[in-house]
């Protein structure tokens, strides 16, 4: 193995985020208005991807599904599945339910006519869920307002089809508006107009081997003018809604949002908990994930929805938003599985940049079961909050920064762009498993700044298997060479600290043996993101 303290390659891969590479021919390859997709084509033979863990309480459904690709048709195998498990060998979806906790490692695999892979994946039978970041969907920067039941399973069938599912997206998310008034068995929120049946759209979007969210709040109503969880009178019946004073769906006032001060009015928890009939609804659709939104996320009100949700027997992913109190984090990760640090992202450099390189002080609190959440991603065409969707501002290096730096920190990945507008170059950004493989990593660290110059910054997160994940940030408004020198971090034993193997985790490339550091060139407002392990 040839030791070298620098080579020319990341310096070309770093011009390639630009869309201005030249190759040794002379010809440019891309210019700034095709922007280059680094992540290369999934092979045609099998590849298991996904987290090497997965977590679920005891007594409750089992829902997992292989992620895999490669050519259809394929077979899914298990060798060491528990026998109260059971697996669909077409698709790959694993069901049941484990009654005792405990670990199991079992072997799953994926075949088809060009070969097979496999993976060991620990199912971990206990308290604790969501052991690596919920990966999905969610409909408010594409849609708002105008989320209904058919583009909600619209969604679902994409994910699926277009392969987000065999790279490890599982949920699909509805956001505010779907609320109409309480009723049913439980005296619980029942869907409006546009969503005429939820048990339904769960059953179907858990046959395509995805999992079910939902929306509400602990406010008597939520930001769009819809009913919470909380009300003002006992039996569940809301005064502006026996007036009258609301749209076809239930939002209140039939002026605009705040013209008249009513939505805002609702903007404050009720004097009545609806929480436990809401979330024994919730169960009996079959929902696997919720984003309880309100400020501030007050202890009392947390937990009491915390307490509903492990009630139902069901696993749920609690997720809160939004613009959590730092002060209040121990007591967010003992009740909630995710936490919203900041407020609403934008699709701009000035929004993803600030929200990104400010999340450090939370850092201690995230592992696994319990994680920062910095907002969904805005890549591809967004704009739901607005009056019409549009592309992405971000440009396609900031577009790299926003993926590698959100995997850096662990974060929850839902993405919020328009599914069935879905452009190469952003299912690029969406399917590099090594890349996801770095928010997945079953550690669960997130990662934090070790230095900055000026509008250098370089972020380094700690993998299970000793290695580490490093991303060199550009800032600034013109390239530049970022490097890093070794130091005290990861867990290589100090024979092979010296020397360090990078691989370029965007091309899926090793980039060379390093010795004591390793600095490239990087763009405006980009990354360059790479994995060190020991040089062997």
């Amino acid at each position: 193995m040839i030791t070298i303290s620098r080579i020319l390659l990341p310096s070309a891969l770093a011009l390639c985020l630009t869309g201005n590479l030249v190759a040794e021919t002379g010809h440019p390859e891309s210019t700034p208005t095709q922007p280059v997709i680094l992540t290369p084509p999934a092979p045609e033979t099998p590849r298991v991807n996904g987290p090497a863990i997965f977590g679920v309480r005891p007594g409750s459904p089992f829902l997992y599904t292989i992620p895999a690709t490669g050519r259809r048709p394929m077979k899914f195998e298990a060798d060491g599945l528990p026998s109260e498990l059971r697996l669909d060998p077409a698709t790959g979806l694993i069901t049941g339910t484990l009654q005792q906790p405990g670990e199991r490692v079992v072997t799953v695999r994926a075949v088809n006519a060009l070969g097979s892979s496999e993976r060991k994946l620990r199912i971990v039978a206990g308290d604790q869920i969501a052991l690596t970041p919920p990966m999905g969907w969610n409909s408010w920067n594409c849609l708002g307002a105008r989320v209904s039941q058919e583009k909600i399973l619209a969604a679902a069938h994409t994910m699926a089809e277009r392969g987000l599912r065999d790279h490890g997206w599982s949920y699909v998310n509805i956001d505010d508006t779907w609320q109409g008034t309480r009723g049913g068995t439980f005296n619980a929120i029942q869907p409006n107009a546009k969503f005429p049946d939820m048990k339904l759209l769960g059953a179907q979007i858990h046959a395509l081997g995805l999992k079910f969210g939902i929306y509400s709040t602990a406010w008597r109503g939520s930001y769009e003018g819809h009913i919470g969880s909380t009300g003002d009178n006992q039996d569940g019946t809301y005064d502006w809604i026996k007036s009258g004073d609301h749209t076809d769906v239930f939002r209140i006032g039939r002026e605009e949002k705040g013209r008249d001060g009513k939505v805002h009015a609702n903007w404050k928890p009720g004097r009545f908990s609806f929480v436990e009939k809401d979330a024994a609804q919730w169960a009996e659709w079959g929902v696997d994930y919720l984003k309880y939104d309100w400020f501030p996320n007050d202890t009392p009100h947390v937990e009491a929805m915390s307490r509903a949700l492990r009630g139902t027997q069901r696993d749920v992913v609690y997720s809160l938003s939004n613009t959590a109190i730092y002060d209040s984090a121990p007591d967010l990760a003992r009740l909630a599985n995710a936490w919203r640090t900041t407020g609403d992202i934008r699709d701009t450099w000035q929004s993803v940049s600030h929200i990104g390189f400010s999340q450090d002080r939370w850092a201690s609190y995230a592992g696994p079961g319990h994680w920062n959440d910095s907002d969904m991603l805005v890549v591809g065409r967004v704009g739901g909050w607005g009056p019409s969707p549009h592309p992405t501002k971000l440009t396609p290096d900031e577009q790299y920064t926003h993926i590698s730096l959100w995997c850096l920190l662990s974060a929850p990945l839902l993405i919020g762009c328009d599914l069935e507008h879905l452009d190469d170059f952003t299912l690029g950004l969406l399917t590099n498993d090594e890349v996801l493989a770095i928010d997945q990593d079953a550690l669960g660290k997130q990662a934090t700044q070790i230095s900055r110059d000026g509008d250098k910054v370089v972020y380094v997160k700690t993998l299970e298997d000793g290695s580490v994940a490093v991303g060199l940030f550009n800032l600034g408004p013109a390239e530049t060479t970022v490097g890093i020198s070794w130091g005290p971090w990861g867990s290589l034993p100090a024979e092979e600290a010296d020397k360090r193997l990078a691989r370029d985790l965007w091309r899926q490339t090793d980039l060379g043996v390093y010795k004591g550091k390793f600095e490239t060139k990087v763009p405006s407002h980009g990354v360059v993101l790479v994995r060190m392990s020991a040089a062997k």
